[in-house]
């Protein structure tokens, strides 16, 4: 994915991942890589699968705000 960040940025960029994540690291490391506008939104006591699979754990609100900004 880092290979391609500056095809991706700088369109605004969303990196949701959980606070216990094994892939944390790439999400930070690919937020590091990219343009603004971004965001790094770090999801409390939450694993990576908990954002596929527990709907407690999503942050709806927040996507739904991400884009509604970003698709004006």
């Amino acid at each position: 994915m880092t290979a391609f960040i500056d095809e991706i940025s700088p369109r605004p960029i969303l990196f949701v991942v959980g606070d216990r994540a094994h892939s944390k690291f790439f999400s930070e490391m690919a937020y590091e890589k990219a343009h603004e506008p971004k965001e790094l939104y770090v999801v409390e006591d939450a694993e990576h699968i908990d954002l596929y699979d527990r709907v407690d754990r999503i942050p709806f609100d927040k996507l739904e705000e991400f884009f509604q900004q970003s698709m004006k």
